[in-house]
């Protein structure tokens, strides 16, 4: 198989014991001890190995990382030995956002490359919030696209993220005649960004630096977190500049593909003047997800930009708002803006911020990005437990500084496989075989938003659906 259609994973070992979702207590002497097939024997996550002893006493809670909450062996035990209850330090993981389920799914993803068993965040009958009150349409579920007539076919996940032309034009004897710009491909949809907070030691740096350029994506960085160590990864990386300093960095570090300009006034100019100097070098414009968005957009599209990369919270959410949206909300209306006015084509949209889990890609991209950064994925790939203490000046309890980089680089690594993984469970599902065509697929999903009110505004009224009453 191409490497481009494949990320290579391999099981990466946890440092410190993870922090599991329950504890089992087990009753054994209450067990007869002559079951031909006891439940431990047949665990599917064989989180029980070879203990199959029965010894008459209550064994020690055990936390378990491996248990995927099906219980079997409470349901199916036939004396009824086991219990399960949540482990209290689980409870303390991360924040409502990035919860602690999230932050298990994404260590299990780390450790192993697999992915996890777990839905898809909907809760019963009800919906969340965020992206879980948008479903995706899975038409084509019972015969992927991948599995047709003529062979298992590829699944394309590769983006671009150079500017593209509206059309070209030829002469007679087929020369183009046209400019040819520049094409820059990455495999995938997923970007790797420096997360604004946690140990960024530079092991920490150069593990994803390195994950980075293993999987042919892209890192962004801050110019003061640039070194001589990372210059062999030059391909790979975008620095974050502002007009003050991206000159001087250009000097220094000829090998730069790829740079980010942060917005102001000034910015379209300065893309027409970094075109002349540098031809072939992709330019990004990094731009605070707001209500201006839209807008800004609009206005660096039509100065040339070859990529957007627009900035929401850690949460996803809108910035500098009293009653801020979320970010799928926010990318479908700059989508929609651009199409609106006959220029989607001539850029790529990128987003930031509220990226947990992988069906956030695929849902983004549905949305209209062509492809989504992340940061704090990172850090919890690498066994942070979100709490925030470095924040505050405190030691980290896993020592996150003081990682291996070729342990960090594997673990990232098998995180994003296994995030590749589901986008294409998503994509066959629906008989997609382009990333690229499933930007602004709005009809294959469902919003819980818009069913609500098309079902029961005429009954309760807008304003009451909407939440304003």
């Amino acid at each position: 198989m191409p490497k481009k259609y494949q990320v290579p994973v391999k099981a990466a070992l946890p440092r410190f014991k993870p922090i599991g979702k329950y504890t089992t207590i087990e009753f054994r002497e209450d067990c007869a001890g002559s079951c031909r097939k006891c439940v431990k024997k047949g665990c599917i996550y064989n989180i029980f190995k070879d203990d199959y002893k029965h010894v008459a006493h209550m064994a020690e809670p055990e936390y378990l990382y491996a248990c995927q909450s099906c219980f079997r062996c409470v349901q199916e035990c036939t004396r009824g030995i086991f219990s399960r209850v949540i482990n209290p330090e689980y409870r303390s993981l991360g924040d409502d956002y990035w919860e602690a389920d999230v932050i298990h799914r994404t260590w299990y993803q780390a450790h192993t490359g697999k992915i996890p068993v777990s839905g898809a965040g909907y809760r019963g009958p009800f919906v969340g919030e965020g992206f879980d009150s948008m479903w995706t349409d899975m038409s084509e579920i019972v015969r992927p696209t991948r599995d047709g007539i003529h062979g298992r076919e590829y699944i394309n996940t590769g983006i671009e993220l150079s500017r593209r032309k509206a059309r070209l034009s030829f002469s007679e004897d087929g020369t183009p005649v046209s400019e040819m710009l520049p094409v820059f491909e990455i495999p995938i949809p997923v970007m790797l960004r420096q997360p604004e907070f946690g140990v960024l030691s530079e092991n920490v740096l150069q593990a994803a630096v390195r994950a980075a350029y293993f999987l042919g994506t892209m890192f962004f960085i801050n110019p003061e977190y640039y070194s001589a160590n990372l210059a062999q990864f030059a391909d790979c990386l975008v620095p974050c500049l502002s007009r003050h300093n991206y000159l001087d960095f250009l000097e220094r570090t000829p090998g730069i593909r790829m740079m980010e300009l942060s917005y102001d006034n000034e910015t379209g100019k300065i893309i027409s003047g970094l075109r002349a100097l540098k031809t072939g070098l992709i330019i990004s414009a990094g731009v605070p997800l707001n209500s201006e968005a839209a807008s800004r957009a609009v206005e660096l599209a039509e100065c040339g930009a070859d990529t957007i990369h627009f900035y929401a919270d850690s949460r996803g959410r809108e910035l500098d708002s009293e009653n801020p949206r979320f970010i799928k909300e926010m990318i479908r209306e700059i989508h929609l803006r651009l199409v609106g006015n006959l220029i989607r084509n001539r850029v790529n949209l990128v987003f930031s911020g509220g990226i947990a889990m992988a069906e956030h890609v695929a849902k983004a991209i549905i949305c209209g990005a062509d492809g989504v950064t992340i940061d704090i994925p990172l850090l919890i790939a690498l066994e942070c437990r979100l709490c925030y203490r470095c924040k505050d000046g405190n030691a980290c309890p896993v020592k996150i500084g003081n990682i291996n980089p070729d342990w960090g680089k594997q673990r990232i690594i098998n995180l994003v496989g296994a995030w590749r993984n589901q986008l294409i469970e998503v994509m066959g599902a629906m008989g997609i075989r382009e990333a690229r065509r499933l930007r602004g697929e709005i009809g294959r999903s469902m919003w819980f938003e818009d069913l609500e009110r098309e079902n029961f505004g005429p009954i309760f009224g807008e304003k009451k659906v909407s939440g304003l009453v």
